[in-house]
């Protein structure tokens, strides 16, 4: 039986919000030891940072600058060491955000806008649709390019300067980035917490990587 000593040690941040439960017995699942920190003094030695969220980004970033984890994520990500965020985890990593007009951490060029789309479709984008990549990333193994579905929840989608951030697509009424990687940073729109086997198998091809 593998020991807890050798299992990905995952730091998964603990800053007042997010469903944090389903994530964490998610990373248990695929064999990581992951423990919820909420203060940046406990990160440790950790082998890779999950930044969860939902909820209103105004909210988000109080907390995040209260606790000190915005100076954290900056650093973490900065100095390239693995790194995953989650739909408001990824929102929070650019620079500007249109709900509540907020300014974000500002990791990576670009805002984060809300849907503007036909009024047949519904606002926010919630339930099950697939994502576009064009493959030769370790994080897509075992996953097929248009067809895999994953779980979304949100009014507001990113807008990268750089379109090499650029890893997962997903249309909804439009085109919209929906999965960014950085080096040893990636960071998802939708919930692979919630999108039973692929996403699991998401967060597994992310362990491998460690």
């Amino acid at each position: 039986m593998e020991s807890q000593q050798s299992k990905p040690r995952l730091a998964v941040i603990d800053y007042g919000m997010g469903n944090l439960r389903s994530v964490i017995r998610a990373w248990e699942h695929v064999g990581a030891a992951a423990q919820l920190v909420s203060s940046p003094d406990q990160i440790g030695e950790a082998d890779a940072l999950i930044f969860p969220g939902q909820g209103a980004i105004v909210d988000a970033m109080r907390l995040l600058k209260e606790t000190g984890f915005d100076d954290a994520i900056r650093n973490w990500i900065a100095a390239d060491k693995p790194f995953f965020g989650i739909c408001l985890g990824l929102q929070a990593l650019f620079e500007h955000s249109e709900e509540g007009d907020t300014q974000a951490l500002g990791v990576f060029k670009g805002r984060v806008r809300r849907f503007q789309i036909d009024s047949s479709l519904k606002v926010p984008h919630m339930g099950w649709n697939s994502v576009s990549f064009a493959g030769g990333d370790t994080l897509t193994d075992g996953i097929e390019s248009g067809t895999d579905q994953f779980y979304f929840v949100h009014s507001y989608y990113i807008e990268p300067e750089d379109e090499r951030l650029t890893l997962f697509e997903t249309d909804y009424g439009g085109r919209f980035v929906s999965g960014i990687r950085s080096g040893n940073c990636y960071a998802t729109q939708f919930h692979p917490e919630k999108s039973q086997a692929k996403g699991l198998q998401l967060y597994r091809n992310f362990l491998m990587s460690l």
